[in-house]
């Protein structure tokens, strides 16, 4: 451990001279002063989640809360106008913060980029600051990079980069690598921290401010912190409150109830809702996961049109609109096949028609996760979207009730196809997480946290529930630890065993047969349970 020159502030993590740019004595006081000030909050915030899954364990269903019945029913209030460069958002890239990739995507001609700290990254010691680090040399337009081919990237030169968007870690999360009195830090709150000190102002001189996406928030007292922390955030270095947009992730079915209520705390700040569908069909599974009623088919039967699914994009919708923010779609993970035309075109088709539906939704924009997939979400927006978003459409035809956020009458099956489907991508996911990795093409999809949640989920699910399959097969733990073993073997043979050797699978099935047998050891999160081994200590090689 070295103690920093700032009190109560120790860094466990290797230093160098480039990082110790980012981990300056201000930069750390500015973050020691909100994680002080906010951090009980945020404790006190998870230990409410704790107590809301027990009423879940116990039958308790989620409704409209009572309590702010006021601030849905009030028809006049709204939140804040679009800011510089977030008006126009009809197609967003996302990925994460490594420097190739981030100038790839500012160059992509998306309109706005989500540089992620989240679900697309593994948050090792060195991948977080060489995180900020390239978001501070992309604010200010000086990235670039040599690949080892020596091809140099740099930013077009024409202006027409991607509105940046920075999306720090959840609320649940810890950054083990700083110490504040005693304490772990609040990773949310030191990915926000040393983005915002960093490129607060440089942003603002350059045209835009300082943009987020808030991921995996479960209420609007979640948004309520996330709001605090901006205004305080903003007093502290001088910019006027207000500045700061937050676009909220509605990836919880939890806050799906509460959209309205997040909006308005966050009014002043507010750039509008995301349906953040993978994660959003994880937090089902997680949250009733004792719930025999909510037990959903293989993962490629809940779509977008499934009764609780379309549900939550009308309410995301006409919450967003009636509120005069945006509503922005969801992720196409899908990924060009370059060795199959048939497939690929089949992919593609895909990918238009999920763009048609959100357009003609009233969406004001959508996600990609391949740049390839850009010109066909643009074009469907541009014919069906020439103005720069779809804020006037009210939806005022639309009235969603809480059974139908919670209908699961989902038409599909288990199948075993589909259960070495999650067991593969939960392995393959998690072996690349461990090693730093924390975005992998699987099966010609981008995967990311949220997928790999999904799956390890299900399972769970399955098993508890004793589900049956298509075929007529009881799923019981020791069939799924059959098959674990199988798939573990299969990757084996694909890679050879030098390769396997070398990799961190056999650790990954570890921990996935902890995750799949129904019993009591389910943990909330994926990266929580897996997040210690990643964890580097060392001694310091700058002084901070």
């Amino acid at each position: 451990m070295s103690n920093t020159s700032v009190p109560g502030v120790s860094i466990l993590g290797p230093v160098s001279a480039q990082h110790a740019e980012i981990l300056t004595p201000e930069c750390l006081q500015f973050y020691a002063t909100l994680h002080r000030i906010f951090n009980t909050t945020r404790k006190n915030l998870l230990q409410r989640r704790v107590f809301r899954q027990q009423e879940l364990d116990r039958g308790v269903l989620p409704d409209f809360l009572p309590e702010t019945a006021h601030i849905r029913n009030d028809l006049h209030w709204r939140a804040a106008k679009p800011a510089p460069g977030l008006r126009d958002r009809r197609v967003e890239i996302t990925g994460p913060v490594d420097r190739k990739m981030v100038i790839n995507a500012l160059n992509s001609g998306a309109m706005t980029y989500m540089a992620d700290f989240e679900d697309s990254h593994a948050p090792t010691w060195e991948n977080n600051l060489d995180g900020q680090i390239n978001m501070r040399d992309a604010v200010r337009g000086t990235i670039s990079y040599v690949g080892p081919n020596g091809k140099e990237y740099k930013l077009r030169q024409d202006g027409k980069v991607a509105t940046l968007i920075v999306r720090p870690r959840g609320w649940h999360l810890d950054e083990k690598h700083v110490i504040v009195d005693g304490q772990p830090a609040s990773a949310s709150i030191f990915d926000f921290a040393l983005y915002f000190f960093h490129n607060a102002k440089a942003s603002i001189e350059r045209g835009f401010g300082p943009y987020f996406y808030l991921p995996k928030m479960e209420s609007h007292l979640e948004a309520r912190l996330w709001n605090d922390i901006f205004n305080v955030a903003q007093d502290m270095i001088g910019i006027p409150r207000g500045t700061i947009r937050g676009t909220v992730l509605i990836e919880t079915i939890l806050a799906a109830f509460e959209m309205d209520e997040i909006i308005y705390e966050l009014r002043e700040h507010s750039s509008g809702l995301n349906c953040g569908r993978w994660d959003y069909i994880f937090s089902v599974i997680k949250k009733f996961r004792l719930n025999p009623l909510f037990v959903l088919p293989d993962r490629s039967d809940v779509t977008m049109t499934v009764p609780f699914m379309d549900a939550y994009v009308r309410l995301l919708i006409k919450t967003c609109h009636q509120r005069g923010v945006h509503a922005m779609g969801g992720m196409a993970a899908q990924i060009p096949i370059k060795d199959d035309p048939k497939a690929n075109d089949a992919a593609m088709a895909r990918v238009k028609a999920d763009k048609l539906r959100e357009v003609l939704a009233g969406h004001d924009g959508t996600w990609v996760a391949h740049p390839a997939l850009i010109k066909i979400a643009m074009d469907i927006f541009n014919d069906h979207m020439p103005q720069p978003n779809q804020i006037h459409i009210r939806r005022d035809d639309v009235h969603v009730t809480a059974k139908d956020l919670l209908n699961m009458r989902v038409p599909g099956a288990i199948t075993e196809a589909g259960i070495r489907n999650n067991l593969s991508v939960g392995l393959i996911y998690m072996e690349a997480w461990l090693r730093g990795v924390g975005c992998v093409p699987i099966h010609h999809l981008m995967e990311d946290a949220a997928t790999a949640e999904i799956s390890r989920s299900q399972l769970w699910q399955w098993a508890r529930h004793r589900s049956v399959t298509r075929e007529g097969k009881e799923i019981t733990p020791e069939w799924l630890l059959q098959l674990l073993n199988e798939e573990v073997e299969k990757l084996k043979q694909q890679l050879g065993g030098q390769r396997f050797s070398a990799s961190k699978f056999e650790l990954a099935k570890r921990y996935m047969a902890t995750q799949i047998t129904g019993d009591d050891k389910y943990a909330d999160f994926l990266t929580t349970l897996i997040y210690n081994e990643i964890i580097t200590t060392g001694s310091n090689k700058a002084k901070i």
